[in-house]
């Protein structure tokens, strides 16, 4: 019997199982084509002598498309795998433009000590440069590594490895495109070993949040702050029917005058409204006047609207503001 921890790669698509006509392109191709079989069998990583590698193809996507059901389907199958099949760790394939969404998501509502490493690519599969087989290897060095077990769900990127709270991608084209802002990476991949520089902030156990249930996610939007908004755009959300606003605020957190009364009325009728930047970094801090506006923190405004479907979904749309805060502040 083996002595090698066995591994599940669950593959969704995106750019690490891009395909394109021409080897020298590296924006024009076809995210998602190449499923995980072929993709393993073409990158003769010598996967075979890190782990026992089991792979599944949960979605075959371009993740700039991602749904709720992708979602769905993927906490499913790693449940599955970590309580049925007893695996010792799980590596995420995933594209690049969402995976700091997903990698929010599986942060709050897995609730486990086993490695869930998430990896993606730059390139897709056939350039002359491809940099997801290395992701990959890494990705599965670190879930394979007992160092990894109890720091959360990470992110394995360009020989860097993030928290997934923390990590969002920077940058258009570039290999070293994710970056954690203001904490930086939580350690790294070199050759065969997984070293880590700090702990990752994790949500205690009894703070996990569970999944929506199938189709009942609450509707979430992101909205600017910027020169000359329209609060019609509010107005119109707020009788549609949204549930929650998430303010990609100028600086620290200001908002536009024209938005302030259209965002006052929204919360006076249960809309929740929570503050972000727009910047890229830094943090939010509570309001200092008391609309009624919880702040984000430190997430960006897309993982921030991740954490407030969840938690309208668990039942703190009714919360006072500052009640709100303080659980906001729990993650």
């Amino acid at each position: 019997m083996s002595s090698l921890p066995t591994i599940a790669i669950l593959a969704t698509g995106g750019t690490i199982a891009g395909s394109a006509d021409d080897s020298a392109s590296a924006a024009r191709y076809r995210a998602g084509a190449v499923p995980i079989d072929q993709l393993l069998a073409a990158s003769k990583l010598g996967l075979e002598r890190i782990a026992n590698v089991r792979a599944e193809q949960v979605a075959q996507i371009d993740s700039k498309d991602l749904t709720f059901d992708v979602w769905e389907r993927l906490v499913a199958r790693i449940r599955h795998w970590i309580d049925v099949e007893r695996v010792d760790g799980v590596v995420i394939t995933h594209g690049t433009d969402t995976l700091e969404e997903t990698a929010m998501l599986l942060h709050l509502v897995l609730q486990t000590d086993m490695p869930i490493v998430m990896t993606a690519a730059m390139r897709p599969s056939t350039s002359l440069s491809a940099d997801g087989p290395l992701n990959l290897l890494n990705a599965v060095r670190a879930a394979a590594s007992p160092a990894s077990r109890g720091r959360g769900v990470l992110v394995a990127l360009n020989q860097r490895v993030h928290a997934a709270r923390d990590v969002q991608k920077g940058h258009t084209y570039a290999v070293e495109a994710f970056v954690s802002p203001d904490v930086g990476p939580l350690g790294f991949v070199l050759d065969a070993a997984v070293q880590y520089l700090r702990a990752a902030q994790l949500p205690a156990a009894a703070d996990g949040l569970p999944m929506p249930a199938v189709g009942q996610w609450p509707w979430v939007e992101v909205l600017s702050s910027y020169a000359q908004p329209d609060a019609r755009l509010v107005d119109a959300l707020v009788a549609a029917g949204v549930r929650g606003l998430v303010i990609a605020a100028t600086g620290a957190g200001s908002i536009h005058a024209n938005l302030e009364a259209a965002l006052q009325q929204a919360v006076k009728r249960g809309v929740i409204v929570l503050r972000s930047t727009r910047t890229g970094a830094g943090v939010v801090p509570a309001h200092p006047d008391g609309q009624g506006w919880a702040s984000s923190g430190t997430l960006n405004p897309y993982k921030a609207r991740v954490l407030l479907m969840l938690l309208i979904a668990a039942g703190h749309a009714q919360a006072e503001t500052a009640s709100l805060q303080q659980v906001i502040d729990r993650y």
